[in-house]
């Protein structure tokens, strides 16, 4: 292969594991600070994908202003949810592990509530939409104009929320909570205040990640289970909690699966995440970068 080659597959990759870790900071903000496993995670970025779709054919509206629209909306349904549900599991469960499973069990409905609104909505055929597609040539390689947007824009976000984490009061706040709930409540952190807003904004990232995604696939209701599930396999690489991990293991899992597919087939792609992460939990199952907090 030329260098040019190995170029194009790497940034391939990267493009892939920008929206991965886009994908997995939600769900990795949701698990490390309340200990909920939502794996209806990707079914509200398909709520995203949705609006951006329906909005852009319906009346024109551009991808790029869908992106804040999708977020608020998206985390305002999470701050409904999180009353509606979660909250109440909170108040019942008579320790972290009944309400772990409970959880679970709650985000298994929401899943399929989720993707069989969306079919009745939308039905079940692809929709989507052409948005930037000319090539742009980088590096002496092209690429579709559109991923290289949603790329930037992925990493952007990503970027953004953990500088948010490290360098803001609320942030310190959020960070204390994830690595000792009990110290956290000792110097007067308001959990009860925290858990809905960061519930919101896990959701709210997904919502922009199915905004970005919509700018460059098709779009179904069970598109996103594979987004959850990659979710799970990208924050058990960088470790539960860790969200510089999460952005780490995202950009990892991309290039990972971009080089595989390339000297195997592409119909192994899921063999090879699989592998990876099967891998990861036999050998380290912390994480690559442990469970320590260190954005």
């Amino acid at each position: 292969m030329s260098l040019q080659s190995w170029f194009e597959l790497l940034a391939s990759g990267l493009i892939t594991g920008a929206i991965y870790a886009l994908v997995a900071l939600g769900l990795n903000l949701q698990y490390g600070l309340m200990r909920i496993l939502n794996i209806a995670h990707g079914e509200f970025l398909m709520l995203g994908a949705y609006a951006t779709w329906a909005a852009h054919t319906g009346w024109g509206v551009s991808p790029l202003l869908m992106i804040p629209v999708s977020f608020v909306l998206l985390a305002a349904l999470g701050l409904l949810i999180h009353r509606l549900a979660f909250q109440r599991l909170t108040a019942t469960s008579p320790n972290l592990d009944v309400f772990e499973a409970r959880g679970l069990m709650v985000a298994f409905g929401l899943m399929f509530l989720v993707q069989n609104f969306a079919s009745l909505v939308w039905g079940a055929d692809l929709r989507g939409y052409d948005y930037l597609t000319s090539p742009v040539s980088l590096g002496g390689a092209q690429f579709a104009a559109n991923k290289l947007l949603v790329a930037a824009l992925a990493l952007a976000v990503a970027v953004a929320l953990i500088v948010w984490l490290q360098r803001t009061l609320l942030g310190k706040g959020v960070r204390a909570l994830m690595q000792s709930p009990v110290g956290a409540r000792l110097v007067g952190i308001r959990t009860e205040r925290l858990h809905p807003l960061m519930f919101g904004l896990g959701l709210g990232l997904a919502g922009v990640a199915g905004c970005l995604l919509s700018m460059t696939y098709t779009i179904a209701p069970a598109m996103g289970e594979p987004y959850s599930v990659t979710a799970l396999i990208v924050i058990t690489l960088g470790g539960f909690g860790h969200m510089g991990g999460a952005l780490a293991g995202g950009l990892l899992l991309g290039v990972v699966e971009a080089l595989g597919m390339h000297f195997t087939s592409p119909s192994l792609k899921s063999l090879l995440s699989y592998s990876v992460f099967i891998l990861v939990l036999l050998t380290r199952p912390q994480g690559l970068f442990g469970r320590a907090l260190k954005t």
